[in-house]
């Protein structure tokens, strides 16, 4: 076998072998762990904001007496916050004994009446709604200038 050249196939050899087994090891757990990670993630963070309870704003305005946004909808266990940017007194209620007419106001069945008082400017009040339903309320003070609001808790 003189003068024959015998070629080898370096590829076959077992340490070439065990490297690429190692790379491909090494990729596959780099890729498993990350795909890992970011689904955890992302599943934590739907799972925080659809449990976290959010709490809108309601401003009370002067010129035109009113809330604003006059309309808005959350989901029971959120809260309104009602402010104060004006400077007069407001009131937010939904309870018939404090209005004007008393087809302002309603609230769900089951739900109790909310009543801020006289807010100052500056100040506010918040509500958390735990009963679904439409909530409209007024502001006593400016009931007859018409302002009214509504809340929808789902």
């Amino acid at each position: 076998m003189k003068g024959f050249l015998v070629a080898r196939d370096c590829s076959a050899s077992p340490a070439s072998n065990y490297y690429r087994q190692t790379r491909r090891s090494v990729l596959l757990c780099l890729m498993t762990s990350s795909m890992a990670v970011l689904a955890a993630t992302f599943l934590a963070g739907r799972t925080a904001g659809a449990s976290a309870p959010a709490t809108v704003v309601v401003k009370m305005l002067d010129m035109p007496p009113s809330f604003e946004p006059a309309q808005v909808t959350i989901h029971v266990g959120d809260t309104v916050k009602w402010e104060n940017v004006g400077n007069s007194v407001h009131h937010a209620t939904d309870d018939s004994a404090a209005a004007i007419k008393s087809d302002d106001v309603a609230r769900p069945a089951g739900a109790k009446p909310f009543d801020s008082g006289f807010i100052p400017p500056g100040a506010n009040f918040t509500q958390t709604f735990s009963v679904p339903g439409t909530y409209k309320y007024v502001c006593a003070a400016h009931e007859t200038s018409g302002m009214s609001g509504e809340v929808v808790v789902r």
